[in-house]
């Protein structure tokens, strides 16, 4: 049965990879659907996704693609919802229900089955916040929620330290564990 997942891109220099995620999940026979933010276009552009994806690229709320209720079709869906890279902004609105564009509206849609897997990138000082730390204890404990955390590494500002994106094709094995479970 092909498995149908949500692919959520924030704003950061790290969407490159998310790029290479998508290929390998629809190389191998995944259904993906990709939602942006408004952030992330600045980064890589929907032509990309909907390229690698095979289908149209999200990113209004309002721009309804013959859907009524985009967030609820989208939410509905979805098998699996992926967060690649998930900013501390998003992160942030996730934890206290914030719904001000279309993939933080559709995080909050989908049903309570659907897992989100998270794959954090951001400045290593951001990662290490207390309140983004404190946000995503709030989220873990959900058990909806789960987290690959930043890797160690040359950050996008040249410094050294965890913030990384994980690698898509770990971020793409630790999909498969999900499914095989």
């Amino acid at each position: 049965m092909r498995k149908n997942v949500v692919v959520g891109v924030c704003g950061g220099i790290s969407s490159y990879k998310t790029a290479e995620l998508v290929r390998l999940l629809v190389k191998t026979g995944f259904s993906v659907k990709v939602i942006m933010t408004e952030a992330a276009v600045k980064f890589v552009t929907p032509l990309v996704f909907q390229t690698l994806s095979k289908n149209h690229v999200y990113i209004d709320m309002f721009n309804l693609y013959g859907e009524n209720t985009q967030h609820i079709a989208l939410a509905d869906w979805a098998d699996l919802c992926i967060l690649a890279p998930l900013s501390a902004n998003t992160l942030s609105k996730m934890a206290y229900g914030i719904c001000d564009n279309l993939l933080t509206t559709v995080i909050c849609a989908l049903p309570k089955s659907i897992k989100v897997l998270s794959a954090p990138a951001m400045n290593e000082n951001m990662w290490n916040n207390p309140i983004v730390k404190e946000n995503i204890g709030k989220l873990k404990s959900k058990k909806k929620y789960l987290f690959l955390a930043p890797i160690k590494g040359e950050l996008a500002c040249g410094a050294y330290g965890e913030g990384r994106m994980a690698e898509a094709k770990d971020i793409f094995k630790h999909i498969e564990s999900l499914f095989k479970k």
